[in-house]
């Protein structure tokens, strides 16, 4: 079966290219990306170049279907924010994919529409305040807060606020006409929880803690546990919205309990899940294929991976030579906190083209270390939702999904 992926330049396009060449099915993305992270692998039959999803996403659309109709593609598969044009139009794309009802992903899309939808329903999350007018500042008595904009992809426009007058100047800076999000800090790890539903019926579920942080909030290593909280929350979640497919929390571990801080309507770096026993790319396959899989079971708490190329980067963030060298030392003698570890986002053996990336982040940083910042926002801006893209795909969804492109 031939699949196509909606953006090549993300971690979790990567992984999911991985599992689905595993599957025996032929890959090919779309990218507007110069350095494209999922062309790296013998898995990728095709990369097709299309107009940034940011800037222009009907421009993108049209591209996509082009390839789709050339290419007789049988799934468009959503890796990243293109799940919210494809979700608005899903009832003229004439290809299989799997979104959620556009109404109950515009309840999760944007922060605040999110934090209100799980206030609703009473999932625990940061003590909160949203800021529509200037007067609305003074309601925040506890800091550290973070401030959010409603729009914003990989903690683009999140930013820390330690004190009023720093709240007074994040807030100047990311103000755009549009309500803010203003969160308390909530003490305790970080954990990545993935469920899939079948139309409401939640069929999957995964949680993982992040072990080692990399750059924008990124985990360069990981381990699976257990929250079975989470499981409850998500369950009447997605009951309740009737939700279909991927949806994808950041969860902060506090002493209460754990708290949600973010949510995405979109699969997050499966390669963990898949590692512990819960197949993500799969049952996702079989949504779009319109089958209704089997609920899977919990998989095994304790399984540990990594992605290398992030730590790579995460050590070349603090500016120094010495810390890249360190970080490849430690990985290669599988020393802590790659001990019992295995690869999630360029495993090489077999795929030999797949290691490319790695090699040249750590020759590029070993010669600058500020270059890191060239690979993260190469990775990260091409698929980024921006407000404009998110106004013109309502605005469209709104007028009738038979509008002209």
């Amino acid at each position: 079966m031939r699949v196509l992926l909606s953006e090549g330049s993300g971690l979790t396009s990567r992984q999911v290219a991985t599992r689905l060449g595993d599957l025996g099915h032929e890959v090919e993305i779309l990218t507007s990306a110069g350095f494209c992270l999922t062309r790296f692998t013998r898995h990728v039959r095709k990369v097709h170049w299309v107009p940034p999803f940011g800037q222009t996403p009907f421009a993108w659309l049209k591209a996509a279907l082009a390839v789709v109709r050339e290419r007789n593609v049988d799934v468009l598969l959503p890796t990243q924010e293109q799940v919210t044009i494809l979700s608005a139009m899903n009832r003229t794309l004439g290809v299989a994919t799997v979104v959620p009802p556009f109404e109950s992903l515009r309840r999760l899309q944007d922060k605040v529409s999110a934090y209100r939808t799980l206030a609703e329903w009473g999932i625990p999350q940061p003590s909160s305040v949203v800021i529509s007018r200037c007067e609305d500042i003074f309601r925040v008595t506890r800091f550290p807060v973070f401030v959010k904009r409603p729009i914003s992809t990989a903690s683009t426009g999140v930013r820390k606020a330690g004190s009023f007058d720093e709240l007074q100047a994040v807030t100047r800076s990311l103000w755009d006409g549009r309500a803010l999000l203003i969160q308390a800090l909530v003490p305790g790890n970080l954990a990545m929880v993935q469920a899939i539903a079948d139309k409401g019926r939640l069929i999957a579920i995964h949680a993982c803690e992040r072990v080692r942080e990399s750059v924008g909030g990124g985990a360069a290593v990981k381990e699976s546990i257990a929250i079975p909280e989470m499981t409850a929350h998500l369950e009447a979640l997605l009951s309740r919205l009737h939700w279909h497919g991927p949806l994808s929390a950041d969860v902060i571990l506090a002493a209460e309990g754990p708290v949600v801080i973010d949510v995405n309507p979109r699969l997050v770096e499966p390669m963990n899940a898949f590692k512990a026993g819960v197949d993500m790319v799969s049952a996702v396959l079989d949504l779009a294929l319109d089958r209704h899989p089997a609920v899977q079971p919990t998989g095994r708490s304790g399984v540990r991976s990594f992605q290398l190329l992030l730590a790579i980067l995460g050590a070349a963030s603090e500016g120094s030579r010495t810390a890249i060298l360190r970080e490849l030392v430690r990985a290669a003698r599988r020393q802590e906190p790659y001990a019992n570890g295995s690869e999630e986002l360029t495993p090489f053996r077999g795929d030999p083209i797949a290691i490319v990336p790695v090699v040249a982040a750590v020759a590029a940083t070993l010669v600058d270390p500020s270059l890191w910042q060239a690979f993260h926002s190469g990775a990260v801006g091409p698929y980024s939702l921006t407000p404009s893209a998110w106004d013109q795909i309502v605005s469209r969804a709104l007028s009738g999904p038979h509008a002209g492109m």
